[in-house]
């Protein structure tokens, strides 16, 4: 059975409310919600969060919600917490970015997919085409071995290609950026939850490199569809236009 989570905190630094922001008349937690549903691939979909606004306005439209504790440091932990709560025995938790309103369900199945009872961790990864988004750090690149699993996630370009001027780097390699959803096999989310933080993990600010420090292994699949994630409230607009030219 797989169980797809939906972390939802209300504080933010800089979008205060984000999972109940209006989005042409539905919130963005509810699209969530809504497209999380339509995956063919989740036996149960729930909405793990920290305040009670969400929570009730969760119930109002016919979601699942669960109460977590307010001080976990990552969605990771909260997907735990509703793991526990749950009270089932899923074999994978799936964590889907509570701030991607636009979500196709199909990328939700291409992760699952994965997830053979063999898979410790997963996550998914998209071709990255231009110069542009290949040395923006706020895009986390990929390095990957010849099983589609991870070597290295970071903010800065890697590898490194020598004798090529950098703004054709990404014509002479097939650079991947990561897309922030997981899949965790229920064993390996209880082990993880009890892992210190990492060096690495520290200075990028990642901390999927405190699961690879710590020996886990991360099996990648490949997604054709864009993520839009809304960070500010400037995005909703970005992404709204966005979606207008798709």
């Amino acid at each position: 059975m797989i169980l797809g989570v939906i972390p939802a905190r209300y504080a933010s630094s800089r979008f205060p409310g984000k999972p109940l922001v209006d989005i042409l008349g539905k919130s963005m937690i509810q699209r969530v919600y809504v497209q999380a549903k339509k995956s063919k691939k989740l036996d149960e979909v729930v909405v793990a969060t920290d305040d009670e606004r969400i929570f009730n306005h969760v119930k109002s439209f016919g979601g699942q919600a669960v109460m977590t504790e307010a001080n976990h440091p990552s969605g990771t932990d909260r997907c735990f917490e509703a793991f526990k709560k749950s009270g089932k025995d899923f074999t994978y938790i799936i964590n889907i970015q509570g701030d991607e309103p636009f979500i196709d369900p199909s990328q939700i199945d291409l992760l699952v997919d994965v997830c053979d009872g063999k898979t410790e961790l997963a996550t998914l990864m998209i071709p990255v085409d231009s110069h542009e988004v290949l040395f923006d750090t706020g895009e986390v690149k990929i390095t990957m071995n010849n099983k589609h699993e991870a070597l290295y996630f970071s903010r800065e370009v890697i590898p490194h290609i020598k004798g090529v001027d950098k703004k054709d780097w990404h014509k002479h390699f097939p650079y991947y950026r990561h897309v922030g959803m997981y899949a965790y096999r229920a064993d390996i989310l209880k082990e993880i939850t009890t892992l210190a933080p990492s060096s690495l993990e520290k200075v990028e600010s990642l901390e999927q490199l405190r699961w690879l420090e710590n020996g886990f292994k991360i099996k990648l699949a490949i997604t054709d569809f864009d993520s839009h994630c809304i960070d500010t409230p400037e995005d909703i607009e970005k992404v709204l236009r966005l979606m207008k030219l798709s």
